[in-house]
């Protein structure tokens, strides 16, 4: 679609294919009085100053901020089932351990495709109305084959039928089933699903919940190894509940990713910062399960390139929006607001592969932008829960707005 979006007051984005990471990650170009020219889709031109003449479509972005639509690279959307006694018992002080996982693999076990496919639809409209036009989506609630194609089916149906970009990824090591045993489990990883999930396209990644309790170091090199073996580059649910090793195992098999991080080592931080494995911190899953936030700081300082994701999930994260993930990490992690708009930007693009394509507002890439009702960029994280979206642009088309803009 060709859309002139003129009238803007401040445009700030990120810029380059990233990841980037240390100082550059806070550097960000800002644009004042700036217009954004977007033919078939992608952006044509991205300026300050009176726009062109164009006889196209025009949207009037009335003085307000302007960034890059915000990327969700970490999030579980598809389940059904919910676990609110599970989060009451947490508020009573219960300590989190996981078990939990296999309560909805008991409901999504239970649920059809399309049933899968209408509990997740609304939920990702509602992503879209904070100003995220991409979302990676896990399996990992099935564990049987064909209840993990079921999901990755699914993910692929609402790519299909919204105005988002849909990230798929093989999460089949993300719990043990109860009628199998350990190692009649990995079996099925290795011979059966992996090879069914990439003979029909379904997934860009593999990943593996490699944490105490769950996957050990070596379980999570055998799957992500298989996964490797059928072209589904490897990410990691790493060292979330306790240190285990997972984010130096992320830098051996140089996965696009290493998530959660609430507990890594020094040596890790060193490890992934030598890999250029991008760091993908859930503040929100520290928030909801008090306990410690990862050290977003301290990765920044060691030149690991630090991404942003909701872990939108029905146990230990129910938060779909970014912006308030953007909130926690200025408040609890250390990022400025410009650290974590590249976060959930071009850092996030770039875990998921796709920073060629989407993350920054420059000529070339696709016209994936949010008009927003704040004048600052520092107003975002500012009002923390409001709901400031104005306006979404999605490859050049308005699919949301706000009532009365």
């Amino acid at each position: 679609m060709d859309l002139l979006i003129r009238g803007i007051g401040k445009l700030v984005t990120p810029v380059g294919n990233g990841p980037v990471a240390g100082p550059a990650q806070g550097r960000l170009r800002v644009l004042e009085g700036a217009y954004v020219l977007v033919q078939g889709g992608r952006i044509a031109a991205v300026a300050e100053g009176p726009p062109p003449s164009f006889p196209g479509p025009t949207l009037d972005a009335q003085g307000r901020l302007v960034t890059p639509g915000l990327v969700d690279p970490h999030t579980h959307t598809v389940f059904a089932g919910a676990r609110v006694g599970e989060f009451l018992a947490r508020a009573r002080g219960e300590k989190y351990t996981g078990g939990g996982i296999l309560t909805t693999v008991k409901a999504v076990r239970a649920a059809s495709e399309e049933e899968l496919v209408a509990l997740a639809r609304p939920r990702l409209l509602r992503m879209l109305q904070d100003g995220t036009t991409t979302v990676e989506i896990k399996s990992g609630y099935g564990l049987t084959s064909e209840d993990e194609l079921k999901m990755l089916r699914s993910i692929r149906r609402l790519e299909e039928e919204l105005p988002l970009t849909l990230v798929p990824t093989f999460l089949g090591a993300h719990a043990f089933p109860e009628e199998l045993p350990r190692e009649g489990y990995l079996e099925l990883l290795v011979e059966e699903m992996i090879p069914q999930v990439a003979r029909e396209g379904l997934a860009r990644f593999c990943d593996v919940f490699c944490d105490r309790g769950f996957y050990t170091v070596e379980e999570a090199r055998r799957v992500l190894e298989a996964g490797m073996r059928y072209h589904l580059s490897p990410k990691l649910h790493a060292d979330e509940l306790a240190h285990v090793g997972a984010a130096e195992l992320a830098a051996e098999l140089s996965a696009i990713s290493a998530d959660h991080l609430l507990h890594i080592s020094e040596a890790g931080i060193e490890a992934l910062a030598a890999a250029g494995t991008v760091a993908v911190l859930l503040p929100g899953t520290a928030f909801v399960l008090s306990e410690p936030y990862p050290p977003g700081r301290r990765l920044i300082e060691a030149g690991v390139p630090v991404a942003l994701g909701s872990d939108f999930n029905p146990g230990s994260c129910p938060i779909s929006s970014l912006p308030f993930i953007l909130s926690l990490a200025v408040l609890r992690l250390g990022l400025s607001p410009e650290e974590a708009l590249c976060a959930a930007t071009l850092n996030a693009a770039a875990a998921l592969g796709l920073a060629e394509e989407l993350g920054t507002l420059e000529p070339g890439k696709l016209a994936d932008l949010v008009i927003w009702d704040a004048r600052e960029l520092g107003e975002l994280p500012y009002f923390i829960g409001h709901r400031l979206a104005l306006a979404v642009i999605k490859a050049g088309e308005p699919v949301w707005r706000s009532s009365g803009f």
